[in-house]
């Protein structure tokens, strides 16, 4: 969903459900589940907040299963104009790390929805808190089967594997 800002009326816009936005991702599998942003703006500064909660397919990283993730993320987001020209140089504020631009007075919420649960996803993630993996002698995975093989020695240590024995006498 694109707004023009210079269409945004003074009591702001409001939007609420899925339904205020037919296809918010580029990847289809992602669905939306719940969101609610107001969109005020002061001058040509734009303010948008909100909460957006989606489903999003995952591969845990420990045991390769696949398994659906639920990004929660709150919205709270200021946007300005971009630059006029690439040109331009300006030193950036405290607040610049938290503000965005928009071009040709167009600003696309299915991006900012996008980005907000892109931003909520797990860099590492996991199916469950505590999944066992794929044992890596035999490749089970864990979860799903018990393992019968001895745990591996990190061969790091092994310089390090006599030394008890060597201090003792």
């Amino acid at each position: 969903m694109v707004i023009r800002v210079s269409d945004i009326p003074e009591e702001g816009l409001r939007f609420e459900g899925p339904e205020a936005f037919p296809e918010p991702f580029q990847d289809r599998a992602w669905r939306l589940e719940a969101a609610e942003l107001a969109v005020d703006k002061d001058g040509d500064v734009v303010f948008v907040h909100g909460l957006v909660r989606s489903r999003v397919p995952q591969v845990c990283s420990r045991c390769l299963e696949p398994y659906e993730a639920t990004v929660e993320a709150n919205v709270d987001t200021r946007l300005v104009p971009g630059a006029a020209t690439r040109g331009e140089e300006r030193e950036l504020g405290r607040d610049d790390l938290e503000t965005d631009v928009y071009a040709h007075d167009l600003i696309d919420l299915n991006a900012l929805l996008e980005t907000e649960t892109t931003l909520g996803l797990s860099m590492k993630p996991l199916c469950r808190e505590g999944c066992g993996g794929l044992c890596p002698t035999c490749g089970v995975n864990r979860n799903a089967a018990p393992c019968a093989c001895p745990p591996a020695a990190d061969p790091r240590w092994s310089p390090l594997k006599g030394l008890a024995d060597r201090l003792s006498k």
